[in-house]
């Protein structure tokens, strides 16, 4: 656990770290999180948000919100059709980062694709295992887009995507099948592009 306080010290401050949430999911926008931490005051028990419990990921979430520097991006469900989820994910994390208004000397990125940005970016692959930056920044991430979805399954019910978060589980399928698409579903996904076309 230490190690994920260590790994971003090989890299020059100041560093944002950044990570997208909602690519697998049936419904809903992506979201993505870039942050720059404050190095007196990062949380104890950061970790990638899918090892965390919903509780710890909102305790955290909030710490963080309140001491350092972040900046959400999202790219909508229609964005998503239009330009495909990887291109939407990207864009969500382009949105990010240039909403933070620090020129970073390093931008450590989840995964393996990088945003189209003229900064010093490095992609990490299972970064948010490995770089507290990018921890946190799916920490973030995942609770705002979680609330989004909450909100989003008041206006639709009986899809449950406050419990599902807009993924293809049982519940949401069965729902699908009887009761429809909505707009908030992606049209270019596959259960959904096979039920209209």
């Amino acid at each position: 656990m230490e190690s994920i306080y260590k790994f971003d010290q090989s890299y020059e401050s100041p560093i944002i770290g950044v990570d997208e949430v909602g690519r697998g999911p049936l419904a809903g926008p992506v979201v993505s999180a870039a942050i720059i931490l404050n190095k007196e005051i990062v949380p104890d028990g950061i970790n990638d948000s899918k090892k965390l419990s919903k509780k710890r990921r909102e305790i955290i979430s909030k710490q963080l919100i309140s001491h350092h520097s972040y900046a959400i991006g999202i790219a909508s469900v229609e964005e998503i059709d239009q330009i495909n989820i990887l291109q939407a994910s990207l864009l969500a994390m382009k949105r990010a980062i240039l909403g933070l208004d620090i020129i970073p000397k390093s931008v450590l990125v989840d995964g393996n694709k990088l945003p189209d940005l003229d900064f010093k970016m490095y992609p990490i692959i299972k970064g948010d295992s490995k770089s507290v930056s990018i921890a946190a920044a799916s920490i973030i991430a995942k609770v705002y887009r979680d609330k989004i979805m909450e909100d989003l399954s008041v206006q639709h019910p009986g899809y449950y995507w406050e419990k599902n978060s807009g993924y293809g589980t049982k519940q949401h399928l069965l729902a699908l099948k009887n009761l429809g698409v909505t707009p908030i579903h992606r049209k270019s996904f596959a259960p959904i592009y096979n039920m209209l076309n």
